[in-house]
């Protein structure tokens, strides 16, 4: 088995035929035959079967189809960082940014980077944890951020690096302030927006709203949060964020910040390949972290 035989089976498999994959191959249909032929020796299975003038996936050939989607999508990948790194000499540093983490947040780490006396070309990817830390595992990705260090019993190697962490705030457009009762108190029967429930701060928050006999109507939850921010501004409902970043967030949403609990704290983490941190842009995003955002921050946590 190789690339080849699984180009040709792909072909085949997404035109429905021999004769017109060897058209578009540039192959006679001999050697497009041939190719399937040696592919289902390799594999002992079936990948075809007759349908009027045409062909069909079997059910291993449907099987078969999913990985070769996945190999071939990785050896063109390959083909484009290869291309990349010879045209471009400049180093890149590749970074996933968990969907519940804040945009402002992650743009306050990066920024730095763009200053260092060496450029660097950023890569940032965006998704949830599982999906990043399967990206880190197999280095498509140099670190990512994250409102949790890495989960335990994963069979991924990595290390979590505590960046900071920031009292939660409540905020909301200027309609749902009028006549504002005094904070707490304000969120009870009141429409609030949550972030979703994968989210690591969404837990806590639930539980301060049971201790504190509040009763709001949850409006939405979601696991992005500068959509649920634009929900807020809208004036669908009161939302959290860091209050770290609440100048910002009154400034951009055009909403009030109502209050703040202390108790309640976002933290949020750096997870590495690596125990110990070499690569020069990562130890200036974390820098950036602790100094600018978190002054009062400890040492990186394993």
């Amino acid at each position: 088995m190789n690339l080849k035989h699984l180009h040709v089976f792909w072909t085949v498999s997404r035109l429905g035929g021999v004769s017109r994959a060897a058209e578009q191959l540039s192959l006679t249909p001999q050697t497009v035959s041939g190719h399937i032929r040696h592919l289902e020796e390799d594999l002992g299975a079936v990948l075809f079967r007759p349908v009027g003038r045409g062909l069909e996936l079997t059910e291993a050939g449907r099987l078969a189809l999913s990985y070769a989607n996945e190999i071939l999508h990785l050896g063109g990948e390959m083909k484009r960082a290869l291309s990349e790194s010879l045209q471009s000499p400049m180093p890149v540093l590749r970074l996933g940014i968990t969907d519940v983490v804040p945009k402002s947040f992650a743009y306050r780490l990066l920024a730095p980077v763009g200053k260092l006396p060496d450029p660097v070309r950023l890569v940032c990817r965006e998704g949830s944890l599982e999906m990043l830390l399967a990206e880190l595992a197999l280095q498509r990705i140099d670190m990512l951020v994250a409102d949790r260090p890495m989960p335990s019993g994963l069979a991924i190697r990595g290390h979590s690096h505590k960046l900071g962490e920031s009292a939660l705030a409540f905020f909301g457009a200027e309609s749902l302030c009028d006549d504002l009762r005094e904070f707490p108190d304000c969120l009870n029967d009141a429409p609030l927006l949550l972030p979703g429930s994968h989210a690591a701060i969404r837990g806590y928050i639930d539980c301060w709203l049971n201790d504190q006999r509040l009763t709001p109507r949850l409006m939405g939850e979601f696991d992005d949060g500068a959509l649920m921010k634009a929900f807020g501004q809208a004036g669908a409902g009161f939302f959290p964020a860091p209050a770290i970043l609440a100048d910002e967030i009154c400034v951009r949403y055009q909403v009030r910040r109502i209050g703040q609990v202390e108790d309640l704290h976002e933290v949020f983490w750096a997870i590495t390949a690596e125990r110990r941190i070499s690569h020069p842009a990562i130890m200036t995003v974390m820098d950036s972290a602790r100094v600018a955002l978190f002054p009062g921050a400890t040492q990186p946590t394993d």
